[in-house]
């Protein structure tokens, strides 16, 4: 199965995509990757750059993130939190019948940060955490770049 890579520049650092398979199926926060060299590299790049500068709301890419039943379902809900939203873990938790910990443990696991949008799940009383490069800084720049209502910061 072949893999194909390419970085962009955005402000929360540098990022690094990998398709496979006809999807984009990783999202890094490293520079590992090249130029845009296939078709749905540069589309998704070019969405990437959208979203940063406020002009992408949703994302079209094919995404094609590895994972269990409950991963693949538990990606599925994140992605239906509208863009400048959020949800808590509780209430993810109480939609697919798991712990919120379990909610916690898939977010940080969550291969397409971005993408698949778990920076827009937050602890009840907190911002909870994030997986991303520098951490919870770097989810409130992207919950402060979609407007997000609601936030203890």
């Amino acid at each position: 199965m072949a893999s194909f890579t390419a970085s962009l520049d955005s402000p929360v650092g540098r990022l690094t995509l990998t398709e496979r398979d006809g999807g984009i199926a990783a999202l890094d926060w490293s520079s590992s990757g090249g130029v845009a060299e296939t078709d749905l590299l540069r589309a998704a790049v070019a969405e990437l750059e959208g979203y940063f500068s406020g002009a992408v709301k949703n994302f079209s890419v094919p995404l094609k993130p590895e994972g269990s039943g409950f991963q693949q379902k538990f990606y599925t809900s994140l992605c239906a939190i509208p863009y400048g939203e959020t949800r808590t873990y509780g209430d993810l938790a109480a939609e697919l019948g798991v712990s919120a910990q379990a909610i916690g443990q898939a977010c940080g696991a969550n291969p397409l940060a971005i993408l698949i949008p778990c920076h827009r799940v937050l602890g009840a009383s907190s911002l909870g955490g994030y997986s991303g490069r520098r951490g919870i800084e770097t989810k409130v720049a992207l919950l402060k770049l979609e407007g997000a209502a609601g936030l203890l910061i």
